[in-house]
Parts: C-alpha cells; sequence; structure tokens
C-alpha cells in the first residue's frame, strides 16, 4: 500500500449530492476530545448548511463496528489528537476503503509526533529550534545548560500545547518532565525562541494569508487557544508581502517534508533577528469559533461553510491502494 496519499482535487463535486452519505468523526478519546466535538459540530453545521448529507459520529471503542454496519460514502475527520490525527483513524479507513479528509496514514502519523518531524524538517534543511528528549535518567541541569534558558518542555505525541510546560530556571526543567510524563512517554525540551508567533494555514496545497499571535499568557497554550478572549489575531499578519511569501513558501515546503497533504496548518517564530523556526504541523487543525484555520480562509474571501465544503474535497483521492 502507498503510504503517500494524494489529495488531488477533481472535478466531479460539483453538487452536493456528489458526496454521498458523510460521516463526520468527532469526540474521541484523546485529550482534546472537548475540542474535538466543538470542531465537529461546527464542521457537521456547515456541511448541512450546504446541502450535504452529513451526520455526526461521536467515536468511541466501537467505531469500526460502527463504520462497517453504516457505510458511509466519505469520512470528515474532526478528531484531534491521538486516535484520529495519528494515522490510526486513516489506517482503518483504508482498510475499509472508505475516502476521508486531509492526509494519509503516513503524513498524519508523522505530523502527530514532534520529534520525528523535528528530525525530518532537520534533514531537509529546514529551520527548527534545536532539543534534547528527556528521560527518567536525564541529566535535567546538563541539558538546560546545553539549549539554554528559557526553553520547553512538551509531550511527543500530543496536540492543543497538552502538557507543555516553559522553563525559566534549570532545577524545574526535572518537574516539567514529569508533568509532561502524565500525557506521554516521549518528552522532549525544545530551545525557546523569543520572537513573534505566526501560523500559516494550507488548503488544497495552497498557503492562505499568515495569522500572527499575540497572548498574555507565557505562550499559546490551551487556554489562549479556546478559552481566553485576551488572545489577539492579526490576519493580515503585518509583514511586507515578500516577507510574508518566503513564510508561506517555507509552510509549505515543511508540510509537504512530513507527508502531510490536504489542508492543515504549519506553526512557527520569527525572532528578533528576522530568522524563521518551525515549530509544529497539524493535520487537523481546530475548527472552532478560536480557530485559525477558519480565520485565515475568512481573510481569504473564504466564508466557513465554502471552507468545510473544500476540505470534504480533499476526501476525492483517499483510496492509497
Amino acid at each position: 500500500m502507498n503510504q503517500a496519499k494524494d489529495n488531488t482535487v477533481k472535478n466531479e463535486f460539483l453538487q452536493p449530492e456528489d458526496f454521498g452519505r458523510v460521516a463526520v468523526l468527532m469526540g474521541g478519546l484523546s485529550a482534546e476530545r472537548e475540542i474535538s466535538l466543538q470542531s465537529g459540530t461546527a464542521v457537521l453545521n456547515g456541511l448541512l448548511r450546504k446541502g450535504i448529507n452529513a451526520y455526526g459520529l461521536d467515536v468511541d471503542k466501537d467505531i469500526v463496528r460502527v463504520l462497517e454496519k453504516e457505510m458511509p460514502d466519505r469520512v470528515f475527520i474532526v478528531l484531534h489528537g491521538r486516535g484520529g490525527e495519528d494515522g490510526v483513524m486513516q489506517g482503518t479507513l483504508e482498510l475499509l476503503h472508505i475516502p476521508y479528509t486531509g492526509s494519509g496514514v503516513l503524513g498524519s502519523a508523522l505530523s502527530m509526533d514532534k520529534l520525528r518531524t523535528k528530525q525530518l524538517w532537520q534533514s531537509a534543511g529546514l529551520p527548527t529550534p534545536d532539543y534534547r528528549v528527556l528521560e527518567e535518567s536525564s541529566d535535567f541541569l546538563a541539558i538546560a545548560d546545553e539549549l539554554g534558558l528559557p526553553l520547553i518542555v512538551k509531550p511527543v505525541h500530543e496536540g492543543s500545547s497538552i502538557g507543555m510546560t516553559k522553563v525559566m530556571h534549570a532545577v524545574d526543567l526535572e518537574g516539567a518532565w514529569k508533568e509532561a510524563a502524565r500525557y506521554d512517554a516521549e518528552i522532549i525540551a525544545e530551545r525557546w525562541v523569543q520572537g513573534s508567533e505566526y501560523t500559516v494555514a494550507i488548503l488544497q496545497q495552497q498557503a492562505l494569508p499568515m495569522i500572527r499571535l499575540e497572548t498574555p499568557h507565557q505562550f499559546y497554550d490551551y487556554n489562549a487557544k479556546y478559552v481566553d478572549d485576551t488572545t489577539g489575531y492579526h490576519c493580515p499578519c503585518g509583514l511586507d508581502e515578500t516577507t510574508e511569501k518566503k513564510c508561506q513558501a517555507m509552510a509549505l515546503r515543511a508540510f509537504a517534508a512530513v507527508g502531510a497533504s490536504g489542508w492543515g496548518r504549519i506553526d512557527f517564530m520569527m525572532d528578533a533577528n528576522g530568522e524563521l523556526w518551525l515549530i509544529e504541523a497539524n493535520t487537523v487543525p481546530g475548527m472552532t469559533d478560536h480557530s485559525l484555520v477558519p480565520m485565515a480562509a475568512r481573510t481569504a474571501g473564504i466564508d466557513f461553510d465554502q471552507l468545510v465544503w473544500q476540505i470534504l474535497q480533499t476526501s476525492g483521492d483517499s483510496k492509497n491502494g
């Protein structure tokens, strides 16, 4: 089976009925369940407003049996985190021969893995902050000295900034590792980049207008993303056209480097010297009222309902075999 999913959009999706019966997968069992339910509900409502025969499925341990019984014509994946964004659901749908939105098995699995994503970007000559893998036996003080302070500690396989801690003092690194270890067996410490945070949404292999993020929090954490109204979103982002195009081109390269396709988001930092640093890739980004992809789409003249239509189009060539 070819693991590189082809998301070439075909022209057969001209009418709502051309999509057939669409299951919107949401919820799931990951730490991002509640956000997935919000995203999934928004997506489902958008599809219904476009006249598409769509229905929601709150994913649980019986999802394979449910899919085998119902056999929808295609699936819109709005499952954030493990079990939905990491290649597991994508592989299940391929075994069932059900077309689905977004990245395939390989792109999903790699993008969900922060460590392997960074390793791939480094091998492709793409800039990403230096890091170290943390373990119980690590010399935490030595690692803090090597990377420099501050730094940020991350679970390798979680999204939405879950389990992340900014470390200001070397003596706090071990405690940050313990906090991250509540969520994952693999943990990394990453050099902190002081500067402005940006994101590039990608839709059907095109980069949408960039967004610059501002938050009073130490970083763009879970509350800043989904709860607080204090986060500032700047779109247009304020960069000149040449610089923005450079950033968008880098985001497309980074997205392709991990085998991602269809739609998603690349997050990066720009330091005080104007240098770009890739942070992570997202293959099933949020679709809530706080979310970044719908915001970038609006700036590009694409309303929410048209956005979900275009994402659903990426299920056109989801079979890998």
